[in-house]
């Protein structure tokens, strides 16, 4: 049987797309993903991401091969392995960027069409935010998007501790600016997670033309004279076929499929015998994400979630879907304009945990405490994706090049991340929780002392992107209506494509682009109508 549309990975992203692209009865669509269902219940309750972390159903559990500048460690890269993907997993946090961000992509791409002023109907377009609409907010779309049902009062303490260290107090980071310290909004409805699988697909399972299937793992793209006509699942010769395949596995998977499809950088590829189909020199170049420092210090009063009892919060949660339950963990955060800031944009993201959160929250510390990241938001480093071998089921190497850009252009920025956290947790609003410092383990004063402390235990923030970047230049993978380069019928919408990283969160941003994915091959505008 013939797809008008093959989706490759439930994510995000592509259960958007199988939402929108499945609403035109005439289109038949075919959805894969490589993991089960998210049935598990504590996908759906959302401090549940504490319990799913290391969960291999759920999570790809990737890991970075050993970082030169990081003390050569190899850092944890937690992806989601299940229908709505990392949105079934993450912290929920809804953050779009700012202005600056896609005025630079269209800048990039070439494209207006990538300019804040044209993409903000698209993110108005997948929203139903509980504060109404508004000129930056949207209601009646698919994703719910809420204010906490629950928050610790630690959280409250540190909002009020960013207040007192000179920064603006900001109730919507999505709103008119984005600097200041406040309380996140959360991608839930009803005190429960609203993944995309949730928001966008659930409504859409019962269409005769939409067509799911999970753990089902593409092997390649199948490629005829320059044009893909289908895809190959592991251990299936069959040849599933489609007028056109959309690639949504996020920024390690789908340039990982590229290659083993034959689309990437031509000399690497016959090192795996892998026949080349399009010599493409970037796919798998220009990784970029977040790297997130945490400070820690105890607290001297109970009231973290350090020591939660689980059952109490899972039962208020079922019976009532109020409570800890609905937490986030991150509740808090805010954004800052350093003095080290490069242009008019908030350059470092600051997120707030009310317990004691050491490498991912995989290691429990004894004791109560509070955690704060941050992260530089702008990273010139690029690292880089190189295939192991032409099997599919091996994971790709992944150089990820933290702080390797060559003038040490993110470490100083890190430094300061890692300073005005310290300066945060010194204000007057956490004298009454303060107890010792847990990491670092002690005051810190001179560069080096910093520069020693992230080497040692900063972290990804869960950020990747780029290795299949959209823009005007030749040796771009993918075109700004994200079309893949010398392939025909073949696109790409994941945060691969982005030119660079919006200033924040990148959940809602690969939302966006889905819905603008949708038009461009459906030839919408945002209201959902088809133009001639």
């Amino acid at each position: 049987m013939a797809y008008d549309y093959i989706i490759v990975g439930a994510g995000s992203a592509g259960c958007v797309l199988a939402n929108r692209l499945s609403a035109h009865q005439g289109k038949r669509v075919l959805l894969l993903e490589a993991g089960p269902s998210d049935w598990h219940p504590l996908i759906h309750m959302p401090a549940g991401i504490a319990r799913l972390a290391n969960n291999r159903h759920f999570n790809w559990n990737y890991r970075t091969e050993p970082e030169p500048q990081l003390q050569n460690r190899r850092l944890w890269w937690p992806r989601g392995k299940t229908l709505g993907g990392s949105s079934a997993i993450n912290a929920m946090i809804y953050i779009r960027g700012v202005a600056g961000d896609y005025d630079r992509w269209a800048q990039a791409t070439g494209d207006a069409r990538w300019s804040w002023k044209q993409v903000l109907p698209w993110f108005l377009r997948s929203e139903d935010n509980i504060r109404g609409a508004g000129t930056l907010h949207g209601a009646g779309g698919p994703l719910g998007v809420s204010d906490l049902r629950h928050h610790n009062e630690l959280s409250d303490a540190f909002v009020d501790a960013g207040v007192s260290a000179g920064y603006p107090r900001n109730s919507d980071f999505n709103g008119p600016q984005q600097e200041g310290f406040g309380l996140y909004q959360v991608t839930q409805r009803g005190g429960r997670r609203c993944s995309t699988a949730v928001a966008y697909l659930q409504p859409a399972r019962q269409r005769s033309n939409l067509e799911v299937r999970t753990k089902a793992t593409v092997a390649r793209v199948v490629i005829r004279n320059g044009r893909a006509v289908g895809v190959q699942l592991q251990g299936d010769a069959t040849v599933l076929e489609a007028d056109e395949i959309i690639l949504c596995g996020g920024a390690i998977n789908t340039p990982q499929l590229l290659m083993l499809s034959g689309i990437g950088p031509a000399d690497h590829l016959r090192e795996h015998g892998i026949q080349i189909q399009a010599d493409r020199p970037d796919i798998g170049s220009h990784l970029q994400d977040h790297l997130d420092i945490c400070t820690l210090d105890a607290s001297t009063r109970k009231v973290s979630y350090d020591h939660l009892n689980e059952l109490a919060a899972g039962w208020r949660f079922l019976r009532h879907r109020s409570g800890p339950g609905t937490s986030n963990v991150a509740e808090a955060g805010g954004f800052v304009r350093s003095r080290l800031a490069a242009d008019e944009r908030c350059d470092l993201q600051f997120h707030f945990v009310p317990a004691q959160l050491d490498d991912h929250g995989r290691h429990r510390l004894p004791g109560y405490g509070y955690t704060v990241h941050a992260c530089y938001l702008h990273p010139r480093s690029r690292g880089r994706l190189r295939l192991r071998s032409a099997d599919p089921a091996q994971p790709i190497a992944i150089h990820a090049n933290y702080l390797g850009d060559a003038e040490g252009h993110d470490l100083q920025r890190m430094v300061e991340a890692a300073r005005l956290s310290r300066e945060i947790l010194s204000q007057p609003a956490f004298a009454a929780y303060r107890g010792g410092p847990v990491f670092p383990e002690r005051a810190l004063h001179t560069d080096a002392e910093y520069i020693d402390f992230i080497r040692r235990k900063a972290e990804t923030i869960y950020h990747p992107a780029g290795t299949c970047r959209m823009g005007s230049d030749a040796s771009a993978p993918v075109d700004s209506e994200l079309r893949v380069r010398g392939i025909d019928g073949l696109r790409v919408v994941d945060a691969s494509v982005m030119p660079s990283l919006p200033s924040g969160n990148t959940n809602a941003p690969v939302i966006m682009m889905a819905e603008r994915a949708s038009a461009l091959i459906l030839n919408e505008a945002p209201d959902g109508i088809t133009r001639p």
